[in-house]
């Protein structure tokens, strides 16, 4: 295998089930496997949907949607048009905090077959499609995965989308399968239902790698023995990426309902000046909060936070608050799909009000934070996907729970920390558009040609002198570079 296979560590604290076996090998082929987890049973549809139930089984991807309706809807739409359904696989996870799923795809990826087989078997599939994100682990460990698997349900094939935030949402990874471009859908349409929001026009049942590993591993205990951890209302265990500062991340297995505060002990991490749970578009928790915080979804949504993907990061008291959140709204900003109003005005008009209240000197950036709180809260309930609603999630507890640091930057210099970038982010890639100061004559051309990137400023004058060029503003930045009459902007590409 690949160097690409090289993962984080996993810690199981308590019953290891997900990460049972990779204390002693790196990776589980299917020979190890089965002797780690033993054989797996056959289930038909009525028992594999009790199964589901009885266990209550929800999407371990962010949502938290059960899953035997899901299941059962697509079975219906299956039965209504006489059509054989598809079971995919959402390997994508491009969320820079969280590794959960692509550590399961590349140590335990049978696992994560296992569970999809069996829906594909009792569900009589069509077809089988696991997505994964090109150039990450999976592409390389599913092929050799189902390679040594002989006796597949159904066909199999692995589809490669790019790693993007945006991939990860279910119509964006469908269409990405159906060869459109990997992007949310304009308009919301059901994948269990088929049509214009399933695989190929079928009824299509999608769920993330850890769902599928989880339903493979209560195949095998059964519905009593794999309620016997966790909670009543959430039984089972998870899996959570827990980010350590100077480290690598640990991908942790606990029991639902278990305090957060022992895992970042156990993890060597402290609260520090908060903790974000769920990801980039989960929500941060003040440490006298977090340290009891039950991991659930239920414990978490009864704290404001969400357990979403289960990434964990802790901020450190020697960077920025302020800062650190600005780089990462800045970041979620040019991930979007850019195809609605408030990803193309909401969400970058909330980092750049970000990023002046960051910079710090006073009144104007008291009206920045204004600025931040209106941009993101008219985002929210508004866009074709939940990203605006998860990043405005993320931007309002972050100034509820660093206000401090907040009003230090509002109303004056700022907090003094320099911004150590202690929250994960992928390697600078893409285009900036960049001014040349010495030509530039303020003709504003350029703010009409490319209204979403460029803004002028009380002068007349690009606000900036260098802006991120995401997917969906390339065109206008080439129209922008192209007929500016002084021939003062170009685009450079980064990575």
């Amino acid at each position: 295998m690949s160097t690409a296979l090289e993962l984080p560590q996993v810690r199981p604290l308590g019953p290891a089930r997900l990460t049972a076996g990779l204390d002693r090998r790196r990776r589980l082929d299917l020979g190890a496997h089965t002797h780690v987890h033993g054989p797996l049973p056959h289930f038909e549809r009525e028992g594999l949907l009790a199964l589901a139930d009885r266990i209550g089984l929800r999407g371990r991807g962010g949502a938290g949607f059960p899953f035997a309706r899901k299941a059962r809807a697509a079975l219906a739409a299956a039965d209504r048009t006489d059509a054989r359904l598809v079971v995919v696989v959402n390997g994508t996870e491009g969320e820079p905090p969280s590794v959960k799923d692509r550590m399961l795809l590349a140590r335990a990826p049978h696992l994560v077959l296992d569970g999809a087989c069996l829906a594909a078997a009792a569900f009589g599939a069509e077809e089988l499609v696991i997505g994964v994100a090109a150039g990450g682990p999976g592409e390389i460990s599913i092929p050799a995965a189902l390679a040594e698997r002989p006796d597949l349900p159904c066909p199999a094939r692995t589809v490669c989308l790019p790693e993007r935030f945006v991939a990860g949402e279910s119509g964006a990874l469908i269409r990405g399968v159906n060869g459109l471009p990997v992007l949310p859908p304009p308009l919301k349409a059901r994948a269990a239902d088929g049509g214009t929001g399933g695989v190929r026009r079928r009824p299509t049942l999608l769920s993330n790698a850890e769902t599928w590993a989880q339903l493979a591993v209560a195949a095998r205990l059964g519905p009593d023995a794999y309620i016997a951890v966790g909670t009543i209302a959430e039984p089972g265990t998870v899996l959570l990426t827990v980010n350590r500062p100077a480290a690598d991340p640990l991908v942790v297995e606990v029991s639902a309902g278990t305090r957060l505060g022992p895992v970042l002990d156990s993890c060597g991490v402290t609260a520090g000046e908060g903790v974000l749970v769920g990801g980039y578009h989960g929500a941060w928790l003040h440490p006298r909060d977090a340290v009891d915080a039950p991991l659930s979804r239920a414990g978490l949504d009864g704290l404001g936070g969400t357990l979403g993907a289960g990434a964990i990061v802790a901020l450190p008291a020697d960077t920025c608050p302020v800062g650190e959140i600005a780089r990462v709204a800045a970041w979620l900003a040019a991930e979007s799909a850019g195809q609605c109003g408030p990803c193309k005005r909401g969400l970058p008009d909330a980092a750049e009000a970000l990023a002046a209240l960051a910079a710090g000197a006073g009144a104007a950036e008291s009206d920045a934070l204004e600025e931040v709180r209106r941009a993101v809260t008219a985002a929210q309930g508004r866009g074709a996907c939940a990203h605006p609603d998860g990043t405005a999630r993320f931007v309002l507890s972050a100034l509820d729970v660093f206000a401090r640091d907040v009003a230090a930057h509002a109303s004056g210099p700022g907090c003094g920390r320099p911004v150590r970038g202690a929250l994960p982010l992928p390697r600078a890639e893409g285009a900036r558009l960049e001014v040349d100061w010495s030509r530039c004559a303020g003709h504003g051309l350029c703010a009409v040609l490319a209204p979403d990137l460029i803004r002028l400023g009380p002068h007349g004058y690009p606000a900036q002198n260098s802006m991120p060029v995401a997917a969906w503003q390339e065109h206008e930045a080439g129209r922008a570079v192209n007929q500016c009459p002084a021939l003062a902007l170009q685009i450079r590409q980064r990575g």
